[in-house]
């Protein structure tokens, strides 16, 4: 799989190809739609009175409005599908000139995310609306814009809702925030040029087949909702262990609506492509020398292509990559794979870039396997937050989530409940976490309507929530981190989630798909899904001979306050029953927004601290960090029961386990101390093969080290303490860094009891 993006800005971006607007926009705030200064989005409308606001970001984050929280309460009157008339309005303008190097280029504007429905206008002429609050809109607006070169400023205007017909699928628990919250952009595209790929993967033993599906597109835009390409490739369960040669397969599908001619595009256009080595996983720089890395070239192959849908015409580039090198959450290892459009005299066209994941995700009995192995998902929920920008990410705080989590054993994330900035998906690719992706669809405040069914048993709501699985899927295809797709969460069940489950399949059969609705069992789940089950019923259900889908919990372990409690006997019930393959931690981070008091100080406020009603206090004050990402204690016992070396003692015996599915122990140094009443008696460096994974190895008692030390000590209580350390410095941490630690109290001596003598 790989990551991939329109703009390209990770490896060889177009010469000057993109261009941001973000910044600071005008910006006015008007009660309800009928409050919209009239003709604001005319060029001629005078906006200097205006205040103005950061975009991207959410308008209540700069005093504009008031944050709301709720976890299930619709924060309006319900109504469906219609929206209160007093409706918070934003009205944005701003001004952008379009580059001279872009003279004779398609002109896009792109929005990566607006809450919760907007218009937009070019120079007073409308371009589009869009809705749902957390995927792009894409509109062209080349034959809107001033020619190129006349001085003019061109005028961006937009009308932002805050309530829209598509905030009924939009009552998760968490702070209700408007605006443009990510960013926007200006794209430069030729004529004939790359509009989107999808990688899918075909791989044997020893032989490895992956396949990747581009799109070139013509000057009319082609969306998800025009293009209904057919997946074609079939997957097999094989060990992917051994594999040798990797073989590429990129399909091309070139819109050549507007040519005169409709003969075979490519006698006016080439297509080239190869794979470039990033890097190994492990250094803690990860670059390289992508010039000089050059692993595998692709060539056309006439031979394979095809006809797809009308105005299309599918191409085939073929290449060989020997000894692949394949992606897993314990091993991100990652590729760059450029794929180039020359015209009739060579001259390059359009490029994409897009780093790729090789890596196989399929199904067996109670399991879920990623390159032929079983995984385990030792997850976190995650919410987007931040304490000061509410719903605006920056990459900072992504890279902090990421680093914190790969520190603490958490190897998967859920994102919850809505897809997530583009970026975040890219760093997952890089640090190795497994994810499910979910769509923006929720309706949890149906379930005490008392007379409504929910809209997925409602045929007029099928469209709306189709979209929003079907856009997530358009934009997060190519991602190697994404193992699951998730239909959303808390929407009940009906058929509309089983004409979307269904669609899901047939785009991508290479991934498996959850939603927990209807009893976490139904057929649009491949996985038994369920949420805050006790540890017996998880085990009942995995040791169902008739269920054969793995069980991985979505939410679990609420970490509200002084929790986690039992989060060891979860584990100890994951560790040892097959077909449970783990959970996701409800949740994260805090969701407390940081508020100045009276007296000047700060605090995390909470639901109702603005005022707001309907509120739900503090329920969004429930994650294993504080919203400054400080952890809780809770932490330190989810980094243990999530720690991929086991430690136990048994008799006569101490047995050290490698719970990973790829890794060795060789990165790894070993370490042991012993403690008597308190008092450190020894320590030293424990020695022993390197363990491979899924393996163990047992320290004879007799032979260990500390046995001296124990066998000598007069102490009452004595503990050994077992560390692995890593030995070398990974994107994440710095050489050191301690994996795993385990404390065993050593048995008990026997007591000496003098004899006491009686005289004859």
């Amino acid at each position: 799989m790989a990551s991939s993006s329109l703009v390209g800005h990770l490896v060889f971006p177009p010469e000057n190809g993109h261009k941001s607007l973000s910044g600071y926009w005008r910006f006015f705030l008007a009660s309800s739609p009928s409050k919209v200064p009239e003709n604001f989005h005319d060029s001629a409308f005078h906006d200097s009175e205006w205040k103005t606001l950061p975009v991207p970001s959410n308008w209540q984050m700069h005093g504009f409005d008031h944050p709301i929280y709720t976890n299930f309460t619709y924060p309006f009157p319900f109504d469906p599908p219609f929206v209160p008339k007093e409706n918070p309005t934003g009205c944005y303008r701003t001004y952008f000139q379009i580059p001279e190097e872009w003279k004779g280029r398609r002109i896009l504007l792109h929005f990566q995310a607006v809450d919760s429905a907007f218009f937009a206008w070019i120079n007073g002429v409308p371009v589009g609306y869009s809705q749902d609050s957390r995927l792009p809109a894409e509109f062209e607006i080349t034959d809107y814009c001033h020619p190129i070169g006349s001085g003019n400023k061109n005028v961006l205007a937009v009308q932002v809702f805050k309530w829209s017909d598509g905030s009924y699928l939009e009552d998760q628990d968490h702070w209700l925030l408007s605006g443009i919250h990510r960013d926007v952009l200006l794209l430069a595209k030729p004529s004939v040029c790359i509009s989107s790929h999808f990688i899918s993967e075909y791989i044997d033993a020893p032989s490895t087949r992956l396949r990747f599906r581009y799109g070139i597109e013509g000057p009319k835009r082609v969306t998800c909702s025009t293009l209904h390409d057919k997946q074609i490739i079939k997957i097999t369960d094989v060990q992917v262990d051994n594999c040798k040669i990797l073989e590429l397969y990129v399909e091309v599908k070139i819109d050549y609506s507007r040519e005169t001619s409709k003969e075979n595009i490519l006698a006016k256009y080439t297509l080239e492509a190869a794979l470039y080595d990033t890097g190994g996983w492990y250094k803690s720089d990860g670059y390289s020398d992508l010039i000089s890395s050059n692993v595998a070239n692709l060539k056309l192959n006439p031979s394979s292509s095809r006809r797809a849908v009308p105005g299309f015409r599918g191409y085939f580039l073929e290449g060989k990559l020997g000894v692949p090198r394949l992606w897993s959450a314990e091993e991100p290892n990652l590729y760059t794979l450029v794929v180039i459009l020359k015209d009739e005299s060579g001259s390059i066209v359009d490029c994409e870039s897009c780093l790729v994941g090789i890596r196989k995700v399929s199904k067996a009995y109670k399991q879920l396997l990623v390159n032929g192995h079983p995984i385990i998902i030792r997850g976190v929920n995650r919410h987007e937050h931040h304490p000061r920008l509410g719903k605006t990410n920056i990459e900072a705080c992504m890279v902090k989530d990421l680093v914190l989590m790969k520190q603490n054993n958490i190897n998967a994330v859920r994102n919850s409940h809505y897809p997530q900035h583009p970026r975040w998906y890219e760093l997952c690719d890089l640090f190795g976490v497994y994810m499910i992706d979910e769509a923006n669809i929720e309706t949890h405040g149906f379930d005490y309507s008392g007379h409504l069914k929910h809209p997925t048993l409602d045929p007029g709501w099928a469209p709306a929530m189709m979209d929003r699985v079907i856009s997530m899927v358009e934009r997060d295809k190519n991602h190697a981190c994404i193992i699951c797709w998730s239909l959303g969460n808390e929407s009940g069940y009906g058929p509309n989630h089983s004409a979307s489950a269904g669609w899901v399949r047939e785009k991508d059969p290479s991934r498996f798909l959850h939603y927990e609705g209807g009893g976490s069992r139904t057929s649009s789940t491949d996985i038994v899904c369920p949420m805050y089950m006790r540890i017996w019923d998880i085990v009942k259900i995995a040791k169902d001979p008739n269920e054969i889908r793995p069980l991985i919990l979505c939410e679990y372990s609420h970490a509200m306050g002084n929790s986690n409690g039992n989060i060891p006997e979860y584990w100890e019930a994951i560790d040892s029953t097959f077909g449970l393959q783990g959970g996701f931690i409800w949740e994260w981070v805090d969701q407390g927004l940081l508020k100045d008091g009276p007296d000047g100080s700060k605090h995390w406020a909470y639901g109702g601290d603005w005022g707001d009603f309907p509120d739900d206090l503090n329920f969004c004050l429930h994650g294993i960090n504080w919203p400054d990402r400080t952890p809780h204690p809770a932490m330190h016992e989810v980094k243990y029961v999530y720690q991929p070396v086991k430690v136990s003692f048994l008799e006569q015996t101490l047995q050290i386990k490698n719970t990973h599915f790829y890794e060795t122990t060789e990165g790894l140094e070993f370490s042991w101390a012993v403690h008597g009443d308190g008092w450190k008696l020894g320590s030293g460096i424990l020695s022993f093969p390197l363990i491979k994974p899924q393996s163990s190895y047992d320290i004879e008692w007799q032979s260990a080290p500390w046995s001296t030390l124990w066998s000598s000590s007069s102490a009452e209580d004595i503990f050994l303490t077992i560390t692995a350390k890593l030995s070398q410095s990974t994107r994440w941490v710095e050489a050191g860094h301690v994996i795993s630690s385990t404390q065993v109290q050593l048995p008990a001596k026997r007591k000496f009891v003098p004899h006491v003598l009686t005289p004859f």
